[in-house]
């Protein structure tokens, strides 16, 4: 019991403000219980689909893509339908690095599970620059 003081209260006796809800205690589960599987199977889907883009010689750029599935897709990249062998990229993501006119193409990124495909393409292209400048705004 809370006694207030003050304005008239004087040793009368309030309540306590009502105190949070607590939430539901969750089920025990022993070795020898099955927990059911809440996970929802879906086929690929991209959040995030490749965009066309312009650079020029030399440059660098990173294609991206966001995915969604379950289980989590496999992807695959591919440029003018030829597959693109990656080694240590980040899922998701393709770096061309110091691009050459021969980088210019479509590139598509495929991904699977086992209960479907989904898929995104976007041109590439690469322009020609004449000369590089330098920080000092120099050509070389």
């Amino acid at each position: 019991m809370i006694l207030s003081k003050g304005e008239g209260g004087a040793g009368r006796p309030r309540s306590a403000p009502p105190s949070p809800s607590l939430a539901p205690k969750r089920a025990r589960v022993t070795n020898n219980q099955v927990v059911p599987d809440d996970t929802t199977y879906m086929p690929p889907q991209f959040t995030r689909k490749l965009k066309n883009a312009a650079i020029g010689t030399g440059c660098d750029i990173r294609l991206k893509v966001v995915v969604t599935g379950c289980p989590t897709p496999t992807l695959n990249w591919y440029r003018n339908n030829e597959p693109i062998h990656l080694d240590g990229q980040e899922y998701g993501t393709l770096w061309i690095r110091e691009s050459k006119m021969e980088d210019a193409g479509v590139y598509t990124c495929v991904a699977q599970n086992e209960y479907g495909e989904a898929m995104t393409s976007a041109v590439l292209a690469i322009i020609e620059l004449e000369g590089k400048r330098t920080l000092a705004g120099t050509e070389q």
